[in-house]
């Protein structure tokens, strides 16, 4: 039997149009729940279980959020992606010594916003958010505790400048040992990293916050504003500086009730400033060491600690 030619469509074609309805099946747009299945397509109506199940049918630059609140799993982000779940607050357990979130893709711009990130369990979860590859990550209103074998977040990229910003976050009981802590800012080989973290509470981790730039031949700049790193089993706010520049400003911060020193700079190009804060209540306030350089405003609140140390130099205002 011979088909009219106007009904024969080329093989070409056929697989022009399978690959757009490939590409039609991934939303801009999905969404999970509690009660959803991921062979649903992650519609409203429809909604997928896990976010490892939403994020294949969610377009580049897309978003998930979430319907209820529920156990959603871990995720590894490699494509530009926003989770977000801030008015149901959705949830990742990170327990047997695993990742929460991974992000790991060329120039990938993420956002995880309204989550829960928990490594509690008999092996505590390795690190809440582990950042490997990409151009920027936003954490806004997470709360990640309990990853006792890493880092609450770990931004650990080998190559290349990222982004990571940190708002209205807490973060609690993370780090092992001398190494670990509430957010590790630690680039190796030629990384460097722009950090911005404001109205942050980072309590009763390892260290607090540290910017680590001895592995890397890149520069960190990190600003801390309006948040406090208080109960760590180390140090508060820690800069170290070696290979890389650590350039570091505490701006209304509060450092206390750490066992270690409230605020550290070692090394060499280590610039830490500080104005507006307080540093009282730890075993030692402020150590700049090793060539490590602290300059205050003048407007800080050093004292009640074990030992005060340091006091900065006044620096030229402006």
């Amino acid at each position: 039997m011979h088909l009219p030619k106007f009904l024969i469509v080329p093989a070409a074609l056929l697989g022009l149009l399978s690959f757009e309805q490939s590409a039609s099946a991934q939303a801009t747009r999905t969404w999970v729940s509690g009660v959803g299945d991921d062979v649903n397509p992650c519609s409203r109506t429809a909604p997928c279980k896990t976010y490892a199940g939403a994020i294949s049918k969610t377009a580049a630059g897309g978003e998930i959020n979430c319907l209820d609140p529920a156990g959603y799993g871990t995720l590894t982000i490699t494509k530009s992606i926003t989770v977000s779940c801030k008015y149901t607050h959705g949830s990742t357990l990170n327990s047997g010594g695993i990742n929460g979130f991974v992000i790991n893709g060329d120039n990938v711009e993420v956002v995880l916003r309204g989550l829960s990130i928990n490594g509690a369990g008999s092996t505590p979860g390795l690190n809440g958010i582990k950042f490997v590859k990409g151009a920027s990550l936003t954490v806004e209103n997470v709360d990640i505790q309990n990853s006792r074998s890493g880092n609450g977040i770990l931004l650990e990229h080998v190559a290349g400048h990222v982004r990571l910003t940190v708002i209205n976050t807490v973060i609690v009981n993370n780090g092992n040992g001398s190494t670990g802590a509430g957010i590790q800012i630690q680039p190796t080989g030629t990384g460097s990293a722009e950090v911005s973290i404001d109205n942050t509470q980072v309590l009763g981790n390892s260290h607090g916050i540290r910017a680590d730039a001895r592995n890397s031949t890149g520069n960190i700049q990190i600003d801390i504003s309006n948040s406090a790193a208080k109960h760590s089993r180390f140090h508060g706010f820690v800069a170290l500086g070696g290979t890389g520049r650590v350039q570091m400003m505490l701006d209304g911060v509060v450092a206390s009730h750490n066992d270690g020193e409230g605020v550290r700079a070692v090394g060499p190009n280590v610039g830490l400033r500080m104005g507006r804060s307080t540093v009282s209540y730890n075993a030692i306030g402020i150590t700049a060491a090793n060539s490590g350089n602290i300059t205050s405003y003048g407007t800080n609140q050093i004292d009640g600690n074990t030992v005060d140390g340091f006091t900065p130099p006044v620096g030229a205002q402006k």
